[in-house]
C-alpha cells in the first residue's frame, strides 16, 4: 500500500471530531487493506511501531526534524524554525515547506507503508556517536519522496505526537464493525486487556475472525491490563455492597507491580506498561528464586521499608527507585518489598477466570514466602464492625487505607475493568472530600507577579472512556513549589500543541495548549456543579458539568499512569454523588 493512501486516511481522522464517524472511516478502510499490512498500519495511526510495553522509542527531538526538514526542502533552518515558533508543530512546518518544493516529486521514489515502518524502525534502532545525524538523514530520506500530507504525518509520527484520534477504544470499536459485530466488542476488548497489543489483535481477527480472537489467552511477556475498583464512602457501605462478607487486604502506599516470571528471566512492569525491572532487580531476582513453579504473573505493591525496623515507608521513599540515573546507588539506599496481592497466571493456565479467594490460595503456594517476597495483609470479615477494625490495623500498619475483594463464585480478575467486585476505602475519604484525583494536564495559564514568565495554573482534565475525550474539571494553581514551578516548561512542553487538541473538550481557553501527557495528582474540598467545565457535561443538569473547587498540587506526578488511566468522568461523578453537596450550587 502506498503510504499516501494511509496519510490520507489520517487527514480524514484528523478533520472529523465525532468518535462515530472516526469508526465508520477506519473500519471501512482497514477492511480493505492487505492483512499481512493490518498490524504495522493500526500501530502507525497511533504514532508508534510496536505495542507500548515494548520500551523503545524513535528518539527524535523538534530540532533534529527541523533540520531533516530543511535538508529535504532546501529551506534554511532559520525559515523552518520560524514556523514551527508559530504553529508548535513540526508536521505543519513540513506540510507547508514541502508543498513548496513541488520538483522534488520529479525524483521521487514510491513511499509504501512497508517502507515507512522500515524507515522508522531503522531511525529507532540508530545508535552510537553519529545516531543523530543517522536519524535526520533517514527521515529526510522519506520526506525527500513525501508528498506534503504524508510529510506532516512522518514528521508527527517521529515527535510522538500524532493528534488523529485513533485511541484504543476507537480502534477496537472499528474493528467490532469491520470484522465481527457490536455484540462481539466485549470479547474483542478483553482479547486487547489480556494483551496490551492492538496490533495483534487487529491481524488476529482480521486473518481468523473471532474463533481466533476467542483463542488468545494470557501469556508471559504479555502485560495484562489491571483491575481496578470502585470507592465507596464508609466501611460499613463496602461490606454492605459486598453482602456481608468479603476479604479486605491492606491497601499498601507504593508502586504496583506486574511481574512475569519466566525460567530464566523476569519482566516488571508498570500499570501504565512501563518495564521497571532495572529499577528493582532486587525484587525481580527474589520472585524467580521464590518461585516455586515454572512460570506465573504475579501483581503487587513494591513498598519502600525500613531496613532495621521493617516498617513501611512512604510513597516519595520508593519513588527514589524511578531514577533514569544512578540505580545502583537507589537499589542500595532504598530497601523494597514487594507485596504480592493476585496471580493471574501459572505454567500454561490461565488464572483470571479463577475466584479470588483461589487465587489468593494459589498465589501462597507458588511462592516461598519470606525476605523481600511476602503476602498483603488480608482477613475475611463478616461484619462492618470487623471491617473496620482492620482499617484500624492497616492504618496503624501505615498503609494507606484497605481493599476489600468479594469473595462470591463470579469474583474473577476482570482485566482492565473497574467495578465492585474490587472497593478501596483510604483514610482521606474521613475528610470532606473522597480520595484525591489523578489528572492530566490539556492548558496553562502564565504567571503574574512572583509567577510572571512561567506557567502559573493548569487546566486539569478528567478521561471520558465512553467518548475517549479529557474533560475539564479545574483550574490548578496552588500547591506549587518553586523548584515545581521551574520544572514545569521541561515536563509539560514536549506536549505543546499549536491549538485545543481533538481529544480536549474544554469551554476555558487557556494560554497554552498541551496534549494529555502529563497527569498529576490533585486533592480538592469538593465537587460542585460548574458552568464553566465540561466533565459530565449535561449529565447531572442541563449546561452545566462537574468542577472540583479549591484544588491542590499533592506535589506527586504519575509518571506510572498514562493520561487514559487518570480518573475518569464516570469516577468523578460517583464522588459527586457520595459526599454530601448543594445541588444547586454552581463553582468555576
Amino acid at each position: 500500500m502506498l503510504y499516501s493512501e494511509l496519510a490520507d486516511i489520517f487527514d480524514r481522522l484528523e478533520s472529523t471530531g465525532s468518535r462515530l464517524e472516526m469508526t465508520t472511516i477506519l473500519a471501512d478502510f482497514i477492511r480493505g487493506v492487505d492483512r499481512s499490512e493490518l498490524r504495522k498500519i493500526i500501530y502507525l495511526a497511533q504514532g508508534k511501531l510496536h505495542p507500548d510495553f515494548i520500551a523503545k522509542e524513535l528518539g527524535m527531538a523538534d530540532r533534529l526534524v527541523l533540520k531533516a526538514i530543511s535538508f529535504t526542502s532546501g529551506t534554511s533552518e532559520s525559515v523552518a524554525e520560524e514556523l514551527w515558533v508559530k504553529t508548535g508543530d513540526p508536521g505543519e512546518v513540513a506540510e507547508k515547506l514541502i508543498s513548496k518544493k513541488k520538483q522534488m516529486t520529479l525524483f521521487a521514489e514510491e513511499l509504501t507503508v512497508d517502507r515507512v515502518y522500515k524507515g522508522l524502525t531503522a531511525i529507532q534502532d540508530a545508535e552510537g556517536k553519529d545516531s543523530q545525524d543517522k536519524k535526520m538523514k533517514l527521515l529526510a530520506n522519506m520526506l525527500h519522496d513525501s508528498g506534503p500530507v504524508e510529510a506532516r504525518y512522518l514528521c508527527r509520527i517521529v515527535t510522538g505526537r500524532m493528534r488523529v484520534g485513533a485511541g484504543d477504544m476507537t480502534i477496537l470499536d472499528a474493528l467490532a464493525e469491520a470484522f465481527a459485530t457490536k455484540e462481539d466488542r466485549p470479547a474483542i476488548e478483553r482479547a486487547f486487556n489480556i494483551t496490551c497489543d492492538i496490533g495483534f489483535v487487529a491481524e488476529t481477527i482480521a486473518n481468523g475472525g473471532m474463533g481466533a480472537i476467542e483463542n488468545i489467552h494470557v501469556t508471559i511477556g504479555n502485560p495484562i491490563k489491571v483491575m481496578l475498583a470502585e470507592r465507596l464512602p464508609s466501611v460499613s457501605e463496602v461490606v454492605a455492597k459486598m453482602g456481608g462478607k468479603c476479604a479486605i487486604e491492606y491497601k499498601y502506599d507504593g508502586i504496583r507491580v506486574q511481574a512475569h516470571i519466566g525460567k530464566d528471566s523476569v519482566k516488571l512492569y508498570s500499570r501504565r506498561l512501563e518495564d521497571l525491572t532495572s529499577n528493582f532487580p532486587d525484587i525481580a531476582e527474589a520472585l524467580r528464586e521464590r518461585c516455586k513453579f515454572g512460570e506465573a504473573i504475579i501483581e503487587g505493591e513494591c513498598v519502600a521499608v525500613d531496613p532495621e525496623t521493617g516498617f513501611m515507608l512512604p510513597f516519595q521513599a520508593v519513588t527514589h527507585r524511578r531514577k533514569k540515573h544512578g540505580m545502583d546507588e537507589a537499589v542500595k539506599e532504598v530497601s523494597v518489598r514487594i507485596f504480592m496481592f493476585d496471580i493471574l497466571y501459572r505454567d500454561g493456565q490461565d488464572m483470571t477466570y479463577v475466584p479470588y479467594l483461589e487465587r489468593r490460595s494459589e498465589l501462597e503456594s507458588t511462592f516461598e514466602i519470606g525476605d523481600k517476597v511476602q503476602m498483603t495483609t488480608m482477613r475475611l470479615v463478616n461484619s462492618p464492625e470487623e471491617g473496620e477494625d482492620f482499617f484500624a490495623s492497616a492504618i496503624a500498619a501505615r498503609c494507606e487505607g484497605i481493599m476489600a475483594k468479594s469473595v462470591a463464585p463470579e469474583s474473577i480478575y476482570r482485566a482492565g475493568s473497574r467495578g465492585f467486585l474490587w472497593i478501596k476505602y483510604k483514610k482521606d475519604y474521613q475528610q470532606a472530600l473522597t480520595d484525591s484525583f489523578d489528572l492530566s494536564v490539556v492548558g496553562a495559564f502564565y504567571g503574574m507577579g512572583k509567577r510572571a514568565g512561567k506557567y502559573g495554573a493548569l487546566l486539569m482534565a478528567a478521561f471520558n472512556e465512553d467518548t475517549g475525550r479529557f474533560e475539564t474539571v479545574c483550574k490548578l494553581g496552588t500547591g506549587f513549589d518553586d523548584a515545581f514551578l521551574d520544572s514545569m516548561p521541561e515536563l509539560l512542553n514536549a506536549g505543546l500543541s499549536e491549538s485545543k487538541p481533538k481529544m480536549v473538550d474544554a469551554e476555558m481557553v487557556p494560554d497554552v495548549w498541551f496534549d494529555p501527557t502529563v497527569v498529576l495528582e490533585v486533592v480538592a474540598a469538593e465537587i460542585t456543579l460548574s458552568p464553566i467545565h465540561t466533565a459530565a457535561k449535561g449529565v447531572l443538569k442541563e449546561d452545566a458539568g462537574l468542577g472540583i473547587r479549591f484544588p491542590r498540587f499533592t506535589g506527586r506526578v504519575r509518571d506510572d499512569k498514562s493520561p487514559e488511566q487518570c480518573t475518569t468522568v464516570g469516577e468523578i461523578i460517583e464522588m459527586y454523588e457520595m459526599q454530601a453537596h448543594d445541588s444547586d450550587g454552581l463553582s468555576e
